[in-house]
């Protein structure tokens, strides 16, 4: 089943929508420093809960008060498979990050954006230069260098079972926001901002109920208010993001992921009092390097605005 363009949009500068992305990537970097100290005190499952939930109210209030058009099943399907994809990456992220540095945490992730190259080449039809074959193996040893640096305390990292056990958690996570990129984009092409945010925060929400039976516990009051927040900033991060994913290919906006870098290495030093290793720096370093070198000598997709919303199957 085809899935179609969504909405006409005006044409925007390259830079403008890449600052766009940016500021949805540190408005998601903030709210992760925020998410840890919850998960800390919270658990994993309780917070990411309580947050989708006032994430649902707030996106839902915005939602419901505009003019908008009927949601088709195909695209109902979109929004299904990126909350699924979401919801374990959540879990496994949030999990990984109450056990590592924000920073650490981070610098794994970027292993992401390399695998959309991949996954945007199977799922959009976007071609990939055969260069990205290097420049996966060089981010793959920047991987290796951060998780030896987890049990290897002699060579400045936190170590230790429970930290390389996190790492572990993080990167699988990474995989699956590889995943949630292209998804992403696929999803930009056949719905608005507000749908996508609103969407995205009520089916995550419904796939967490599932096991509120066993494990939802009811947040101190005095939770309410960080809870709201970060729900208030992971609904902006989403907003941003699905309008600046509707105006530009996967591959080209899943190098602002790389900023997230800097934030988390600020908010991690001022919240938690986290450093940032050598071992971190150089693993990041590679893997941002590997990341950068396969975009830059990918080769120019079609005109994915169009030609990706018309040809890809649901």
């Amino acid at each position: 089943m085809s899935v179609p363009r969504a909405v006409a949009r005006r044409s925007w500068s390259p830079a403008a929508v890449f600052a766009v992305a940016v500021l949805g990537i540190a408005m998601f970097s903030l709210m992760d420093a925020m998410m840890k100290g919850l998960v800390l005190t919270l658990g994993t499952y309780t917070t990411l809960l309580w947050r989708n939930l006032a994430g649902t109210l707030i996106s839902g209030s915005i939602y419901l008060a505009r003019p908008r058009r009927p949601v088709t099943a195909a695209t109902l399907k979109v929004h299904a498979a990126r909350a699924a994809v979401s919801t374990a990456m959540a879990i496994a992220f949030f999990w990984g990050l109450a056990r590592v540095p924000i920073a650490q945490a981070v610098a794994l992730t970027f292993v992401a954006p390399l695998l959309s190259l991949y996954l945007s080449a199977l799922v959009l039809g976007e071609r990939i230069a055969r260069a990205a074959v290097v420049a996966s193996s060089i981010a793959f040893v920047g991987v290796v260098v951060i998780l030896v640096g987890q049990w290897r305390s002699d060579l400045g990292a936190d170590g230790g079972p429970a930290a390389l056990q996190g790492a572990a958690a993080v990167l699988a996570s990474a995989f699956l926001y590889a995943f949630n990129i292209v998804l992403m984009r696929r999803q930009a092409l056949v719905a608005d901002p507000v749908e996508v945010a609103f969407s995205q925060s009520a089916i995550v929400s419904s796939l967490l109920a599932l096991g509120s039976p066993f494990f939802a516990d009811a947040p101190p009051f005095h939770h309410a208010v960080p809870l709201l927040i970060a729900a208030s900033l992971a609904v902006a991060s989403l907003l941003l993001l699905a309008w600046a994913y509707a105006r530009s290919d996967a591959s080209h906006l899943s190098t602002s992921e790389y900023t997230s870098f800097v934030w988390a290495a600020i908010l991690g030093w001022a919240i938690f009092d986290e450093r940032v290793s050598a071992v971190t720096l150089v693993g990041a370093a590679l893997i941002v390097f590997g990341c950068v070198l396969a975009s830059r000598y990918r080769h120019p997709a079609r005109d994915a605005t169009v030609d990706a919303a018309e040809s890809c199957s649901v």
